[in-house]
């Protein structure tokens, strides 16, 4: 019985999930795309600065190039993991829950990754309301995804 009742759960929480990765990922394009297009210009017979960082950003401050790097990896881990939660919430059957299970893990910890370098840009306080956005949503996502782990594998272990 209890199974049932966790389905609806997990299923609000993987469409949330969905809609604040593509959140992420779209304003971390945005950033990366600017860093991109506003970084070092190095002509023909120029050398590099001294303090040249490829993850450096013309926005935010010195942690914003490893968030924005991070909260990428962590948004398309996410969005994997939750092409592998619609079949399994779709299926709901014990047979799905490992590859689910083992996806929606690995993209919490790159999502944790991700919220401890937004942790480290908001104490670091220079940035942009773009990017105090994303992080908002790095923290959330950190818990959100949590939940729907843990609502799939509460749904598993009671029907046992």
């Amino acid at each position: 019985m209890a199974n049932d009742q966790l389905k609806p759960i997990a299923t609000l929480l993987l469409g949330l999930n969905f809609c604040m990765y593509v959140i992420v990922l779209g304003i971390g394009g945005w950033a990366m795309n600017r860093a991109i297009d506003q970084g070092f210009e190095i002509g023909p017979g120029l050398d590099l600065p001294a303090h040249f960082s490829p993850i450096s950003f013309p926005m935010g401050n010195a942690a914003t190039g490893f968030f924005v790097t991070f909260a990428l990896i962590a948004g398309v881990a996410g969005v994997g993991s939750l092409i592998s939660g619609v079949n399994h919430v779709r299926s709901w059957t014990s047979e799905s829950l490992p590859s689910a299970a083992s996806v929606a893990s690995i993209a919490w910890a790159l999502t944790v990754l991700a919220m401890g370098f937004a942790c480290k840009e908001i104490q670091l306080n220079v940035r942009n309301s773009r990017l105090k956005t994303m992080e908002a949503f790095m923290i959330i996502l950190s818990a959100t995804q949590l939940f729907y782990i843990a609502a799939i594998h509460g749904a598993a272990a009671n029907s046992r």
